[in-house]
């Protein structure tokens, strides 16, 4: 005996995406192209999920089929194809925060260098398509246009000195909250 799976509607995915007049579009088959003044960037659809462009200007994300894969696409192609839209037209920025004695970093030509208590200094190549600011040697501003890009990129200095709970010390995301440890209780007598 089988069940049938009933699908609701999503929620993030039935919700309207709006193109701003600088933000030109391309949709061939089921691949989308979307080019503004900061950049392009591209991305294929799965055969469950098309895009609908309204008269009114807005995109909307609809599925083809009534499955339970369409229903977990329909969502995540929609906020995909925003993230898209706003990258190209806004941007976006990651920062993070060095935390610790002689923690600093600096931008050397495409190198980010961090110096995070290892003997040697940590060089890593800034990518393509993203800019890195450092202010006052100990905050770092990761901005660009792919979002996906910026988290990776901001995941990867951070994973060179996740926070630690007792002291703190660390690269953490500005707005990270580090939950603090108490250290050793000290000896009774």
């Amino acid at each position: 005996m089988r069940k049938t799976v009933e699908c609701k509607e999503s929620r993030i995915g039935k919700q309207p995406i709006e193109v701003p007049s600088n933000v030109t579009i391309t949709f061939e088959g089921q691949d989308l192209k979307v080019k503004g003044p900061l950049g392009e960037l591209a991305l294929t659809y799965p055969r469950e999920i098309v895009l609908d462009r309204e008269e009114s200007g807005f995109l909307r994300v609809k599925r083809t089929t009534e499955t339970r894969r369409a229903n977990q696409m329909h969502g995540l192609f929609r906020t995909l194809t925003n993230n898209m839209v706003v990258g190209v037209s806004k941007g976006f920025e990651k920062r993070l925060q060095l935390i610790g004695v002689g923690y600093r970093a600096t931008v050397e030509g495409k190198d980010l260098v961090l110096n995070l208590g290892f003997s040697h200094p940590v060089k890593m190549a800034i990518p393509d398509g993203l800019q890195v600011k450092v202010e006052d040697n100990t905050r770092i501003a990761v901005s660009g246009y792919d979002k996906s890009d910026i988290g990776q990129f901001a995941a990867s200095i951070r994973k060179w000195r996740p926070p630690e709970p007792y002291k703190g010390k660390g690269v953490k995301y500005a707005d990270e909250i580090v939950r603090r440890k108490e250290g050793k209780a000290g000896k009774k007598k």
